[in-house]
């Protein structure tokens, strides 16, 4: 789950957005934050609908025209103006915190729309291609549950198919410029396109939603929409996909370049810093990253060897590896059914745990799914946070990438705490559901924060009850080494000219997962640049902030205390939460001397 993107925009045109007057008097703070999360919902449908919010679901933004991206500008330096206005050292400690919030989120994306991310619009990872496929299948977060939803994905298709073409204008522009992802990206791309680019229409996978159709629905509107979406598949979404895939095919891959790094694009140095800059909201540099995840890398291996001795393994740590690769009492399960079985049971095993760590709890329902198999192969695990009026569930993800008879076990334990319970589903779904924040607070998102809480959730595993299992307590320490790995990886591919094989290798004699998954994390890297970075970045400030609260607070130390303080202010950049905690920590230890 990540920060929300330029591609989420598009309305200032309608209501002519333009700064004000310097010597206008400065807009009351509550009205700005009010008025900032209506702007950006209309500015950002997709974001919108994601929320709940459905006055927007028929519009599909052109998140990439060079118009759009300047209303984006526009949008972010006017609300800078309005925000320096205003005297914020008067402010409550929540109004302040809000206003540090909003001002680092103008200052981020207006520092980030020097870069030409519109010239790369389609990876195989991160494209409104993928996105739209998830909407279109109705299991997402677009509705389809009245006449009027059916008729607004007809209508936001439309603004689909003028991103694609779009997109394809872009392309060329970076053909031209050298603004090109690296060819392994796009020969991925491919079959995607090809996925969609053919009938017939009932069997399509834009179809789905007719074979959902609601009872309630009239014959009348039953026969209409469903001739609506045949015309709509035939007529439009097969056509622009096979344009794409020739596209791609024809044109694009031959301009692709061999570099693997964003550095091998013009300005990718600077660029790649930014990205550092923007998912560890943090001033470290690519050398320092670097540096970093070595340091953690050995040290989790230190603590990989004492496991390995504990069960009797007598070979190398890499031994090990490809011993874990291979053990068939890892891989007990013959159906996506009995692993999900297995993880619904994790959760009920760690229940009455959750109680002695945690006050605070979501009141949304949450569902654990295999990832849709058109998506599988190119997908990890992720979170998909519910609705507020409980219409949709907070949904943990996970893919079966080589069939359930290869599923290991191993790192089921970890990663159910990570994008589960208590990481993304308490971290997320508490913020959406805290109404005593400012709107624009309940919705925005900091990887490093919200990542480096997932990491952190999987290190509470013994105080839950869980890693009981050697091997699943290994599946921990190999959660946290492949986040360790990515600071090693990401900035090398980046920043120190390591080509993706090298990558490759250094994952491989550093963790345990399967080849195929290694090499599908290596590319999602290659596609995100820093995005990695935030798992282990966030997850170090935090447990360094644990550690200073248990060093300076004793036994006045409650762990249920700073759990609450770290899951109520919804998601913060790290800088901001840690002046947070560090207000907690003076204030617990002046009001118990």
């Amino acid at each position: 789950m990540k920060n929300i993107p330029l591609y989420l925009a598009a309305f200032c045109l309608l209501i002519g957005c333009s700064p004000k007057p310097a010597e206008q008097s400065a807009i009351p703070l509550d009205s700005l934050f009010k008025n900032f999360h209506e702007e950006r919902l209309k500015l950002s449908p997709l974001l919108a609908t994601s929320i709940g919010d459905n006055r927007y679901n028929h519009i599909f933004p052109n998140s990439i025209a060079l118009h759009y991206r300047k209303q984006v500008l526009d949008f972010y330096q006017r609300y800078k103006d309005q925000l320096l206005s205003i005297d914020a050292t008067g402010l409550n400690e929540n109004d302040r915190l809000s206003y540090d919030i909003l001002l680092y989120e103008c200052n981020n994306n207006i520092e980030g729309s020097r870069f030409n991310d519109h010239l790369m619009p389609i990876t195989q990872i991160r494209s409104a291609t993928l996105m739209v496929g998830l909407l279109a299948s109705g299991k997402g977060n677009q509705p389809f549950k009245t006449v009027k939803d059916y008729d607004n994905w007809l209508a936001r298709v439309d603004g689909y198919i003028a991103w694609c073409d779009t997109a394809m204008v872009n392309m060329r522009k970076g053909m031209a410029q050298g603004y090109v992802i690296p060819k392994v990206l796009a020969q991925k791309v491919v079959p995607q396109m090809a996925a969609f680019d053919h009938g017939p229409a009932q069997e399509h996978h834009f179809y789905a939603p007719i074979n959902d159709m609601p009872d309630g629905f009239s014959a009348e509107d039953k026969e209409r929409l469903t001739k609506a979406y045949v015309e709509m598949i035939e007529t439009k979404i097969i056509p622009i996909h096979q344009k794409l895939k020739e596209f791609i095919v024809n044109e694009y891959l031959p301009a692709c370049r061999e570099t693997t790094g964003i550095d091998g694009v013009p300005g990718g140095k600077e660029w790649y810093a930014y990205l550092v800059k923007n998912y560890t909201t943090t001033n470290k540099t690519p050398d320092e990253i670097f540096a970093l995840g070595n340091s953690e890398v050995e040290r989790i291996s230190q603590e990989m060897e004492k496991v390995k001795t504990e069960v009797g393994f007598k070979g190398s740590l890499k031994d090990f590896f490809d011993h874990l690769r291979t053990k068939k009492e890892l891989r007990p399960f013959k159906t996506a059914e009995e692993i999900i079985a297995r993880y619904n049971a994790i959760h009920e095993q760690m229940k009455p745990n959750l109680e002695k760590l945690f006050d605070m709890k979501p009141k949304m329902a949450f569902e654990v799914r295999r990832v849709e198999p058109w998506r599988e192969k190119t997908t990890a695990a992720n979170y998909n946070v519910g609705s507020v009026d409980g219409s949709r569930p907070g949904i943990f993800y996970f893919p079966i990438q080589d069939g359930p008879e290869k599923y290991s076990y191993m790192q089921m334990e970890d990663l159910f705490l990570h994008e589960a319970i208590p990481g993304h589903h308490y971290q997320i779904a508490l913020k959406v559901e805290n109404t005593s924040l400012p709107e624009f607070r309940r919705f925005i998102n900091y990887g490093a924060y919200t990542e480096g809480w997932g990491l952190y959730a999987e290190s509470l595993g013994k105080e839950l009850g869980l890693y009981t299992d050697p091997y699943s307590y290994f599946g921990m320490l190999s959660g946290e080494m492949h986040r360790a790995i990515r600071l090693v990886v990401d900035a090398g591919m980046h920043s120190q000219g390591w080509t993706r094989e090298q990558a490759i290798q250094y994952s491989k004699d550093h963790e345990a997962a399967a080849e195929s998954n290694i090499i599908s994390e290596i590319d999602r890297y290659m596609a995100n640049p820093g995005q990695a970075l935030s798992y282990k970045m966030g997850q170090l400030k935090i447990l360094e902030l644990r550690a200073r609260a248990e060093k300076e607070l004793g036994n006045r130390f409650d762990v249920k205390q700073f759990h609450n303080q770290m899951l109520d202010a919804g998601s913060l950049p790290l800088d901001l939460l840690e002046d947070k905690i560090n207000r907690w920590i003076s204030t617990t230890r002046g009001a118990n001397p």
